[in-house]
């Protein structure tokens, strides 16, 4: 059984499920916690990920009645189904709810790019990962670092250097995203003369002070920046009155949630990317493009070493690094030992549950 709630995790099933299928009965449950179409259904579609077989319908919420309101009505599907393996993948409230129920139910929890850390516990998503890859049987690493971090947790069982799912999909899709110009041409901008900025995080747009900070920094580049903006930073953005400071920088366009291959080929475009999600950092240094993390930290330590900068919200910091930008080489191949993740995971998993 796979659960999936949000953008991320749509996007790291949608190579796994065809591998799953070919050995198992792979049942999927949609928490609900991202149901708008463009961070939903448009994801099912465009990557011909199969629909859920289940939905637990929960919507937004705050931490605890998200999570809550996961665990009660997943349990009861755990309890009918019983399946032999629960998959819960990055770092949100679903996977921590997940992982929670099966344990407490006996059944094994898989951890999907598991071992990643930012050492800050005041961010919810590391809260999640790190409290999921404790009671995870197995543990798919993207990276030796991911590896490296769970050893000094004392966690040295189930441990599998997967590779990284997100850059499976993008070398399926590479051709595409890199022909894909409709996105270009009907927000009318030029390749290479334009960002791309995304704000979702909680720390950033749920305080009225950091939102605040981070549109007027982003208000001060001179160069055209394309904004789709997250539900709930759309919503934040009206509660706290910052639509106007928004709207006066004429530079920056607001455009709703894109698709999932429209946004990488955004990406991939770009001059830069700006950025507080962890997801668009690896996106980003896949593609070949810059990217100024809106954060102190993050962790996808490696990217650092890549053409991934750590800028906060601090406009010095942002001008100083977009006049400064690396050309960057993008990798050849997402497999280890000519393997794909997607193949490796099928194949721990099978071993665990001593399937043939």
């Amino acid at each position: 059984m796979s659960l999936i709630g949000a953008r991320p995790q749509f996007i790291k099933i949608a190579p796994r499920a065809g591998e799953l299928a070919k050995k198992f009965r792979h049942v999927i449950i949609h928490t609900g916690q991202h149901y708008d179409r463009m961070m939903s259904d448009i994801f099912f579609d465009q990557l011909k990920i199969p629909r859920a077989d289940y939905n637990l319908l929960v919507g937004s919420g705050r931490h605890a009645e998200m999570t809550g309101k996961i665990m009660m009505r997943l349990e009861k599907k755990l309890l009918q189904l019983r399946p032999d393996m629960m998959l819960v993948y990055g770092d949100t409230n679903s996977t921590l709810a997940g992982a929670l129920t099966a344990v407490k139910l006996h059944i094994p929890v898989a951890h999907v790019e598991a071992g990643l850390r930012s050492y800050r516990l005041d961010m919810p998503e590391e809260v999640n990962r790190v409290l999921a890859d404790h009671i995870s049987s197995l543990l798919f690493c993207p990276t030796i670092r991911a590896i490296q971090n769970l050893k000094k947790e004392g966690m040295t069982r189930g441990l599998v250097h997967s590779g990284d799912l997100m850059y499976e999909l993008i070398k399926l899709y590479e051709k595409k995203i890199e022909t894909n110009s409709s996105i270009i041409s009907r927000l009318g901008i030029e390749k290479r003369n334009y960002i791309l900025l995304t704000l979702h995080r909680a720390g950033n747009v749920d305080d009225r002070e950091a939102l605040e900070k981070g549109i007027e920094s982003v208000g001060k580049v001179n160069i055209p920046i394309v904004f789709p903006v997250h539900p709930r930073t759309e919503k934040n953005l009206r509660k706290f009155r910052l639509i106007g400071l928004l709207n006066r920088a004429t530079h920056i366009r607001k455009v709703p949630p894109l698709s999932y291959l429209d946004n990488l080929s955004l990406i991939r475009h770009a001059r830069a990317v700006m950025t507080d999600s962890g997801g668009m950092q690896k996106e980003a240094i896949f593609l070949g493009t810059p990217c100024l993390t809106m954060r102190d930290e993050t962790e996808w330590t490696e990217t650092l070493n890549q053409g991934n900068f750590l800028v906060g919200f601090s406009y010095s910091r942002i001008e100083r690094r977009l006049n400064n930008l690396p050309i960057l080489r993008k990798s050849l191949s997402c497999k280890l030992a000519n393997r794909k993740p997607s193949e490796i995971i099928s194949s721990a998993i099978s071993r665990y549950l001593k399937v043939s």
